[in-house]
């Protein structure tokens, strides 16, 4: 996968929007960040998840996923390994993403 196809894919998620947070590309629902690409590096994206949620994508897909550094990655940020991920586990991940950011309450 290439930086814009995880593009792409974050983009057509009802309700989202691009903006930038830290120099880095990030995708937004209501506000809240859900995605970005370029971190730690351009290899790598990042989706917010639940630790569950990352837990089983952590099992189900270690070549393609890791926690982020930090408290960051034990509350459930997850970097993409973009060359490795697939196209399908990604729309499904980003939807996730989403999803949880749009029920945080503000």
């Amino acid at each position: 996968m290439t930086p814009e196809q995880f593009r792409k894919l974050a983009l057509e998620i009802p309700g989202a929007v691009e903006a930038e947070h830290m120099g880095h590309p990030d995708f937004r629902i209501n506000g809240k960040i859900f995605a970005s690409l370029g971190y730690p590096d351009d290899a790598h994206a990042m989706v917010g998840l639940s630790p569950e949620q990352q837990a089983a994508l952590l099992k189900k897909e270690p070549d393609a996923f890791e926690p982020c550094a930090g408290m960051w990655g034990k509350r459930g940020a997850t970097n993409v390994h973009l060359r490795s991920a697939k196209m399908s586990v990604i729309r499904e991940t980003l939807k996730a993403a989403a999803l949880k950011r749009s029920a945080v309450r503000r």
